[in-house]
C-alpha cells in the first residue's frame, strides 16, 4: 500500500481547473439537456442546500420536502420565474409522465 500524497498537485497539472467545476453555490452541478425541441439548464440541488424549504413537482405533483436532493430546470432562453424543481426520478421519467391529478379551481399551488 502507498502513502496518501498530501502536497498539492503542481498549476500546469492534468487536474480539473476551477472554470472546469461547474458546481454551483447550491452544492450541485449544472449541464444542459434537449427536451421538447429546446435546450434545458438542469441543476442538481443537493439536500442540504434545500433545507427549509419545500417545492411541489411538476411531474408527479408531489411536495417536495426540506432537505430532499433534487433538480432545478429551467429553459435556456427563460427567466428565473421559469425554474421549476422536479423529484430526481420524475425529470429522468419526463418523457413517460404526465400530471394526471387534476386540481380544483380552489386548491393551492405551493
Amino acid at each position: 500500500m502507498s502513502p496518501r500524497r498530501n502536497r498539492p498537485k503542481a498549476a500546469g497539472s492534468s487536474g480539473r481547473g476551477a472554470e472546469d467545476d461547474r458546481s454551483g453555490r447550491y452544492g450541485g452541478w449544472q449541464s444542459t439537456e434537449s427536451w421538447q425541441g429546446e435546450e434545458w439548464s438542469v441543476r442538481h440541488v443537493a439536500g442540504a442546500s434545500a433545507d427549509g424549504k419545500t417545492y411541489r413537482c411538476p411531474g408527479c405533483d408531489q411536495v417536495i420536502t426540506s432537505g430532499v436532493p433534487h433538480v432545478v430546470a429551467w429553459p435556456e432562453h427563460a427567466g428565473v420565474d421559469d425554474r421549476r424543481h422536479w423529484h430526481k426520478a420524475c425529470w429522468n421519467a419526463r418523457d413517460r409522465r404526465t400530471t394526471r391529478v387534476r386540481r380544483s379551481g380552489n386548491s393551492p399551488w405551493f
